[in-house]
């Protein structure tokens, strides 16, 4: 075969693909490829024809605009086309996008720039007239939507009458805005956590749920969901409304609608925006909604209008395509990692996928549980996440690319290491390895222990404890205290100096405060600020190792949970003999009650505070430090008594918690705004 006939069978074979993906995607919602891997299948096809403009078709995907139109649905003919956007996957692409512009333009003509999110939902496109909603249509084919106008009303942030706010700015007697639909982050975990307190199937794709909720013919299940709406272009006006993206969306946003205030820019050069747009991607995951890239629009409405459409795309605007964090491929196998604690967590075996940045050949399917709930089967198509430097794991399965030799996927009965009974405590989920001698549960209790947020025993990871075992030089945590240079310095990888520092850093570990060896330990639910409590309370190890499950329960921030977990950890005679080897290794195992605190202010006494997430420019042990200097208390655990629940990004369950018992939820501002508040108001 030809260079040539290669070249154009690729071609027919990505028409071919594209027009299958692109009805799964648009007609069926059931894409069984990410919108990544159809993107890039869609640049391949642009880049043949473009070398090759004899092999353009007229049904090529690149000659015509998509459609998600459902035929049982009214139609709407859209005042102006709504269209796409070409695409740009680098630094180098945006540059070639402005040197293609600026052969229309004339000859040094200076441009400016807005920079906006690129929304993972759905289009929608929305008719005021006289300030009222009148009509809101899908994107549909770009020149015919689908008439979603009651399912709409339904969305609390797309105002139904405008301007929202007395005084506003004057509203055109005819008005149409662009926009899209879309579930919050948190919204879409609620709603799942919903659908599975109700034993029903879990969405797997926020943009596809969000599709289907407003496309729903009764618009009552639409209100179930909780969809949000942002809105970034004005289409169409008859009265006065802003000649730039900039004053536009500053208009948008006085008259009621929903912006992204958080992401929008604007720039007066190109370099600028480059260098903003590839420093975006690690901020991505913060954002509260979901976004696979950024939209780069000529800011002037006039200019961007002069510059017309190629294809199917305005020449005014480009959008730049973060790396793919979404993959699909297939689930060959399952196998059970064994924790620390004991606890069996399920990882995937997966035919190798290139996603974001790395190719991926295992990711985590959390708990068994919930590859029930998914309804995840080995042989599955399955869709694969990565975000930034997040372990990958698997979203949920490809249903619609089934073939019926998939298999289900049960808990395992034995350890997979020591071949123990596996057992599952009433209300949990995890099941685990009952073997506390199990070999993997030892050695990653050792690892644990000697971690930088436990024992803090640098030089010495997974690598070296593993050796440290095998070699049979330690069974357990005390017996790191014990070793020499003797026993040392044979090993492969350890030198004098790694030795030397490494018995200096064992040594210096014996006086850790006993809330970091308390910590140290793997109990499960006993993390550092629990422990912390538990110090406060019993200021020695004999103390806390004697106390009844009542005593520990009756401390603020406990829950029964954790006390059973401490008097079990503490009634098996092989942790009590560890205690005892603590003893005489020289640990310290007493710890003076605190004495009265030198607090800079009392401004947040009686309050009690919970940590959840990753926090901006604080530390989780800087926060609770702050929290404590002005009087308040932290805790590890939500209840009634919690005052506040202070969270970051990727927060855990302690914020669905709070919110399903009214505890009032900041973020570091506003836990700084309450210090700061407070502290002036006292001054004053």
């Amino acid at each position: 075969m030809t260079e040539n006939q290669t070249i154009t069978a690729r071609a027919e074979q990505l028409r071919r693909e594209l027009h299958e993906h692109n009805y799964r995607y648009q007609v069926l919602s059931a894409p069984i490829i990410t919108d990544a891997e159809y993107d890039h299948l869609l640049h391949e096809l642009k880049t043949i024809e473009t070398d090759h403009p004899e092999l353009i078709t007229p049904d090529s995907p690149t000659q015509r605009v998509g459609s998600d139109l459902q035929s049982d649905m009214p139609k709407v003919q859209h005042i102006t086309p709504v269209l796409s956007l070409g695409n740009a996957f680098g630094a180098d692409d945006i540059r070639a996008w402005r040197e293609r512009i600026g052969r229309l333009l004339p000859e040094n003509y200076a441009l400016d720039y807005v920079v906006e999110p690129k929304f993972d939902g759905l289009t929608i496109v929305l008719t005021y007239e006289g300030g009222i909603l009148t009509l809101a249509a899908t994107r549909g084919s770009g020149e015919v939507g689908d008439d979603v106008t009651p399912n709409v009303r339904t969305i609390k942030t797309i105002p139904l009458r405008i301007p929202v706010a007395a005084g506003g700015p004057s509203v055109p007697a005819h008005l149409v805005v662009r926009g899209e639909v879309l579930f919050l982050k948190n919204d879409f975990a609620t709603l799942n956590q919903r659908m599975a307190a109700e034993d029903l199937p879990l969405f797997v794709n926020a943009r596809n749920t969000a599709s289907g909720a407003l496309k729903q013919k009764d618009p009552r299940i639409t209100a179930q969901r909780p969809l949000t709406a942002f809105v970034y272009d004005i289409m169409d006006a008859k009265g006065d409304v802003p000649l730039s993206q900039w004053g536009a969306l500053a208009y948008l946003r006085e008259l009621g609608f929903l912006t992204a205030t958080d992401t929008i820019q604007h720039f007066d050069d190109l370099e600028d925006v480059i260098t903003y747009v590839e420093g975006f991607v690690e901020r991505r995951d913060k954002l509260p909604y979901e976004i696979d890239g950024l939209v780069i629009k000529v800011n002037d409405h006039a200019t961007f209008a002069d510059l017309g459409v190629v294809g199917k795309d305005p020449r005014g605007a480009i959008a730049y395509k973060f790396p793919a964090e979404e993959a699909t491929t297939k689930l060959l196998d399952v196998i059970a990692n064994v924790g620390r604690t004991g606890v069996l967590t399920p990882t995937a075996v997966l035919d190798p996928v290139f996603v974001s940045g790395v190719t991926v050949k295992q990711a985590s399917l959390h708990n068994y549980d919930l590859i029930a709930q998914k309804d995840i089967r080995l042989g599955d198509m399955v869709i694969v996440k990565r975000s930034g430097e997040v372990i990958p794991y698997v979203i949920g399965p490809v249903i619609v690319a089934r073939t019926g030799n998939e298999q289900m996927i049960s808990p395992p009965e034995c350890c997979p290491v020591c071949e123990s009974p596996v057992d599952r405590d009433e209300g949990e989920v995890a099941y685990y390895c009952t073997n506390p001698a199990c070999p993997e549960r030892v050695a990653r209790n050792i690892e644990y222990f000697v971690s930088r947020g436990a024992m803090d025993i640098d030089g010495l990871g997974e690598r070296g404890v593993r050796l440290l075992l095998q070699e049979g030089l330690i069974h357990d945590e005390a017996d790191l205290f014990v070793l020499t240079a003797h026993d040392l310095l044979p090993l492969e990888g350890f030198a004098e100096k790694k030795v030397d520092n490494l018995l200096a850093s064992i040594h210096a570990a014996k006086d850790r405060p006993l809330a970091r060896l308390i910590s140290a330990l793997g109990i499960r639910g006993v993390g550092e600020t629990v422990a912390e409590l538990l110090v406060r309370h019993f200021h020695s190890m004999d103390a806390l190792a004697s106390a009844a499950a009542e005593q520990i329960e009756a401390i603020e921030g406990m829950g029964p949970h954790t006390a059973s977990a401490l008097t079990a950890w503490f009634a098996k005679s092989h942790n009590r003999a560890l205690i005892e080897k603590f003893r005489t290794v020289g640990l310290r195992l007493v710890e003076a009650p605190p004495q009265a605190d030198d607090r800079s202010s009392d401004v947040l006494a009686g309050k009690t505070f919970v940590l959840t997430g990753t926090l901006p420019t604080l530390k989780r042990n800087e926060a609770k430090a702050l929290i404590e200097q002005h009087g308040g208390k932290v805790t590890g655990s939500v209840s009634k008594k919690t005052s506040y629940v202070v969270t970051g990004a990727d927060p855990g369950s302690k914020l669905t918690k709070a919110q399903d018992l009214g505890v009032e939820i900041v973020d570091e501002e506003g836990l700084l705004a309450l210090i700061g508040d407070n502290t002036m108001g006292e001054n004053e």
